[in-house]
């Protein structure tokens, strides 16, 4: 029986029990991806990152409960947390190889920023569906990898309880649904039932959508974020020509082992 070593971080918090919840596993040598899946199935949580040094260079691959996703933003920060904090990573960034290409993570002391790259998915008709889930028509739509849902205020985004079968049906990885924000730039929800997660905590992924979206709209720069899920998260977001870069917080909960 093998012993890998398992942390449980907090992202995009500064405290246990808020942000969202990541699992990461430091792996000797990268697992088949069938025990990689197995693992993040039992641990239930949106994400497991799982990374690996291969060629010298480090490697992640991310998986939800049901499926492996081409990128993950919290559970990278918290990746990066556990190689800064708990690994005996000296250095001031870390780059780890991806399938969405190189992702850096640069250590400022109080926060970790993530170098992610920008998208900016054309607009699309609105879709029935997501009316239908959430009962209330967007402003705006938007088609990426996930769709991304313009509405009038912080309130519309604060009061959805979706009809997370419908959203089964929407055919993308899953539903950004944002606003302006009451305290902050903008305000968002993920929700994801098609990959297994019915609504993400805190998703740094998302925000390379929300980001140029939001610059663009309000000519800012550099932007303060909130995921107003149960848990709640702040990310600091800024424009940086064709990147995004997203800051936040980790904590650890939990570290200890995994018999497989």
């Amino acid at each position: 029986m093998a012993k890998l070593k398992f942390y449980q971080v907090d992202a995009f918090a500064s405290e246990i029990f808020k942000g969202n919840p990541a699992g990461v596993c430091p792996l000797e040598t990268e697992l088949n991806e069938a025990d990689m899946q197995n693992i993040a199935m039992e641990n239930n949580l949106s994400e497991t990152a799982f990374i690996f040094s291969k060629n010298e260079k480090h490697h992640i691959r991310w998986f939800t409960p049901a499926c492996e996703v081409d990128l993950c933003g919290h559970a990278t920060l918290a990746s990066a947390h556990v190689f800064f904090n708990h690994e005996g990573f000296n250095g001031k960034t870390i780059e780890f190889q991806s399938k969405s290409g190189p992702l850096r993570v640069t250590n400022k002391g109080d926060i970790l920023e993530l170098d992610f790259p920008a998208k900016e998915p054309p607009e699309c008709e609105i879709h029935t569906i997501i009316e239908k889930a959430l009962g209330k028509k967007p402003i705006q739509l938007f088609k990426g990898d996930d769709y991304m849902a313009i509405f009038d205020c912080e309130a519309d985004i604060a009061g959805f309880e979706p009809d997370f079968r419908e959203l089964l049906n929407l055919g993308s990885r899953g539903l950004i649904v944002t606003a302006k924000g009451d305290t902050c730039d903008f305000v968002s929800r993920f929700f994801g039932p098609q990959v297994g997660i019915d609504e993400d905590p805190v998703t740094g992924s998302a925000h390379c959508l929300l980001t140029p979206y939001w610059s663009k709209v309000t000519g800012k720069k550099m932007m303060t974020a909130k995921q107003i899920s149960a848990r709640g998260g702040v990310l600091f977001c800024t424009m940086d020509s064709d990147r995004v870069k997203i800051a936040g917080n980790a904590v650890t909960f939990m570290q200890g082992f995994i018999n497989i």
